[in-house]
């Protein structure tokens, strides 16, 4: 069965998320992968059927920072307001993606990754807002 066909079907059984936060947590995964170069390089070892050599493992915390930087990139200071509106409100949310998308075939995990790796990883005000400061625009007279 084709994966879309698999994520249409976990959409149906699964409301907590909207399909933008399933597609974007794969792009974030790979942006990290060939943007970021984060994750280790997947050796035949781990067994990882179709695996490019571009491809790299990426720990959860690894991969918490990476969709953290991605949606800082797409989205700036509207990050955390996108991601809470396809019901993504913290880490252990990305988990629960992640291991959604396994069972479907669209991600892998190595023998040693766990779901509680996405735990508590960050609290996400602090991840998407902590760096942002309104700033006066600088046409504006001093006298104001």
């Amino acid at each position: 069965m084709e994966v879309m066909v698999r994520l249409q079907r976990l959409l149906q059984e699964d409301k907590r998320y909207k399909r933008e936060a399933y597609l974007f947590v794969h792009e974030a995964l790979n942006y990290a992968q060939r943007v970021l170069k984060m994750g280790a390089p997947i050796s035949p070892e781990q067994g990882r059927a179709g695996a490019s050599r571009e491809q790299r493992h990426l720990r959860g915390q690894q991969l918490c920072e990476a969709i953290r930087q991605y949606a800082l990139e797409q989205f700036g200071y509207l990050a955390r307001v996108v991601l809470k509106s396809w019901g993504v409100n913290s880490t252990s949310d990305f988990g629960e993606i992640v291991y959604s998308l396994i069972e479907i075939g669209y991600m892998n995990k190595s023998k040693s990754d766990r779901r509680e790796d996405f735990d508590n990883v960050y609290e996400f005000r602090e991840a998407f807002e902590r760096n942002f400061e309104i700033c006066r625009a600088s046409n504006e007279s001093e006298s104001e």
